[in-house]
């Protein structure tokens, strides 16, 4: 019965100033117009701008960018009016907002990378832990790219807490050192070396474990 969405309705007192806002400063292109209205395509939905005397209903819009401070500067220098400067918020975001000529609201966001986080996530434990074999694992971890640091604190956690349940101990830090190695990709394990290294541990020890199939 339903289809979904199609349309965006944004009511505007100026139409070609609309229109030059959405597709000369953003960057939307034109997908359609006709009387007294324009649909611009943002890739994602249809924004129809509809010629109005008096705007009396806004609206608030939400824009991926992949920097939110050259976006928020952009629209600034358009004409846009600041609600708040970029800032991080709990959600892990980066977030400004700002108003068009008709008051409608345009917040520009992007997801933080873990690196910009003010958190050092916990690990997904299950089992008993020395605090020191945590506090390495955390530090250890910290050197792998932030695009694949949840899938790896995943799949370490669980190999060193395998080790440990075969060992019948609690996780200590030779058990994260041997589980951080094992854990990896044979043909990547040579890029621990320095992570290692760093937290004064000598690879040339763990021989075993970086051949291990």
């Amino acid at each position: 019965m339903f289809f979904g969405i199609s349309h965006l309705v944004i009511s505007v007192s100026d139409l070609d100033r609309s229109i030059f806002f959405w597709q000369d400063v953003i960057g939307f292109s034109e997908a359609r117009r006709g009387e007294g209205y324009v649909d611009i395509d943002t890739g994602s939905a249809v924004l129809r701008l509809i010629q109005v005397q008096s705007v009396e209903a806004r609206v608030s819009l939400r824009l991926q960018v992949n920097d939110v401070g050259q976006a928020y500067q952009t629209l600034l220098a358009a004409g846009a009016t600041s609600l708040y400067a970029p800032m991080k918020t709990p959600e892990l975001e980066e977030m400004a907002c700002v108003s068009d000529a008709d008051g409608h609201a345009i917040a520009m966001w992007r997801a933080l990378t873990e690196d910009e986080w003010d958190i050092v996530p916990e690990l997904p434990k299950r089992g008993e832990w020395m605090p020191d074999a945590e506090d390495l694992l955390k530090r250890l971890l910290a050197h792998v790219p932030a695009l694949f640091r949840m899938l790896a604190r995943r799949k370490t956690t669980r190999v060193i807490e395998e080790l440990a349940t075969e060992a019948g101990s609690p996780v200590t830090r030779e058990l994260v050192i041997k589980g951080y190695i094992t854990s990896s990709a044979k043909i990547t394990r040579y890029r621990l070396a320095e992570p290692l290294r760093a937290e004064g541990i000598n690879p040339d020890d763990y021989k075993t474990d970086f051949d291990y199939e």
